[in-house]
Parts: structure tokens; C-alpha cells; sequence
């Protein structure tokens, strides 16, 4: 498209676009500040002990491979790395994208930047100043990682990237946290996990059954209920080899 004279060349931004970077900023502050330890604390945390339950010596964690699909900013990757295992993120958003890679590459120091996620939010504030409040970020500096730390993020469709051939049980463990309804059909989640996972490899899942797509027109959408799903996962382990799933919902 060529800009007509003194016309701006630029892409006006969509709406769509803008919600994404409204909710990308939110997202920093629930992962890469102090004021979303809380939620962290509850959502993180017994994925960790689980983990940690199955590996407890942290010498042996270097070898165990950990695949965290829907990574979003990184955080709960970054946390399991931490704690000695070999962790990949996937993730498919590109503004999460750039953010999280923002924050793990180019961050040098706690708190060294400031931003002000609720700028936009005009209802739902206690008080009015509430919308013009500051958020530092990030509360732990990335660079705490060891050199030998074996801590990655893969870009793409987590169904399309670990379809691949040399993903075929290829992880120690899966960890998924509000992640599983994101999908069109879960149940192509639920097959792709099973495929990843090595021989008596580990299955975590935390996270509520509410389907992204059950109310968007013209989007395919499947949503069982938690007892029919938790069947189909059953039934797939039963088949392909022995796979332990901790699972918790909201």
C-alpha cells in the first residue's frame, strides 16, 4: 500500500491489538512484579512442590526435562529452571513474545522499570487513583540464572511445533497452568502432551475448564465437562504408557 501525500504510513493499530497490549501489561504485573506474588503463590507454587516432590534431589534435576506450554511472560518457566531442571516455555503470543523476552534478556536489575498498567481501566477501581497507580517489575532479576542453566522459550502453535518428529517422547514432564481451555478442541491438547511425554513421564495441570472459544461466533469449539475429560485422559494413558497427572482447578 503506498501512503498518499502527507498521509502516515504507519498501521493504525486495532482494537484487538490494543486489548492485547492492555492484557500484556496486566500480565507483567501478575508474573514479573510484587504485587502478583500472591496470585503466584497460589498458582505456581504447587506446581513447584510437585516437581520438587518427584525430584528432590536438585543434582538430578539438570536431566529432567520439563515442557511448560503456554509460557505466556515466561515466569513459571524461569521458576523451574531456577530450581535446576532443564525447562522450554512455548508460547504463541507475540506481544507475549516480546514482553517476555523484554524481561529475561534485557532486564539487568530488580524493579529497574516502572509502567502503568491501569491507565485504561476506567471501571472497577476503588478509588479513583487507583488507575494511575505504578507497577516496578521485575521483583527478581533474570540474570540469577546460572551460566549452566538450561532455560529456553520456543515461539509457534504448540500444537503445530511439538507435532514435529523430534518432540516424540522427548519431555520428562508437561506442565500446563491456565492453559488447557485455551484450545479449539482440548482434546488435541490432551493427545500432543501424551505424545511428548517420554515412558512414565509426568503430566501437572492446574486450572479452570472455561473454554475461550464456547462463546465466539464462528469459532470451533469443544468443551467437556472435567469428568468426561478426565476420562479421555484415562483412557489415552491406558493406551500409550504410563503417565501420572496432578491436576487442580479453580
Amino acid at each position: 500500500h503506498q501512503a498518499k501525500a502527507g498521509e502516515d504510513s504507519r498501521v493504525r493499530p486495532s482494537q484487538m491489538d490494543m486489548d492485547k497490549v492492555q492484557s500484556t501489561l496486566k500480565q507483567l504485573v501478575r508474573d514479573w512484579s510484587s504485587c502478583g506474588a500472591g496470585e503466584r503463590e497460589q498458582c505456581y507454587s504447587p506446581i513447584l512442590a510437585a516437581l520438587q516432590g518427584l525430584h528432590p534431589l536438585r543434582e538430578d534435576r539438570g536431566k529432567v526435562k520439563v515442557l511448560v506450554p503456554g509460557a505466556g511472560l515466561g515466569r513459571l518457566a524461569f521458576e523451574i529452571a531456577r530450581e535446576g531442571f532443564e525447562c522450554q516455555g512455548n508460547e504463541f503470543s507475540l506481544f507475549m513474545l516480546f514482553a517476555s523476552n523484554f524481561v529475561l534478556n534485557k532486564t539487568r536489575a530488580v524493579d529497574c522499570f516502572k509502567i502503568f498498567p491501569y491507565i485504561h481501566n476506567y471501571c472497577n477501581n476503588v478509588d479513583s487513583k487507583d488507575q494511575l497507580r505504578a507497577v516496578s517489575f521485575p521483583d527478581a532479576d533474570p540474570n540469577e540464572l546460572p551460566e549452566e542453566a538450561k532455560f529456553s522459550m520456543a515461539a509457534g502453535n504448540f500444537l503445530e511445533v511439538y507435532s514435529e518428529p523430534e518432540y516424540l517422547g522427548s519431555q520428562d514432564a508437561v506442565v500446563t497452568c491456565f492453559f488447557m481451555d485455551c484450545a479449539h478442541n482440548i482434546l488435541e491438547f490432551v493427545q500432543v502432551i501424551h505424545r511428548v511425554l517420554k515412558a512414565g513421564g509426568v503430566w501437572i495441570n492446574l486450572g479452570p475448564l472455561l473454554y475461550h472459544f464456547s462463546d465466539q461466533k464462528g469459532e470451533d469449539s469443544i468443551e467437556p465437562d472435567y469428568a468426561c475429560l478426565r476420562g479421555i485422559i484415562q483412557v489415552h494413558t491406558a493406551h500409550l504408557y504410563t503417565c501420572k497427572v496432578y491436576t487442580g482447578t479453580h
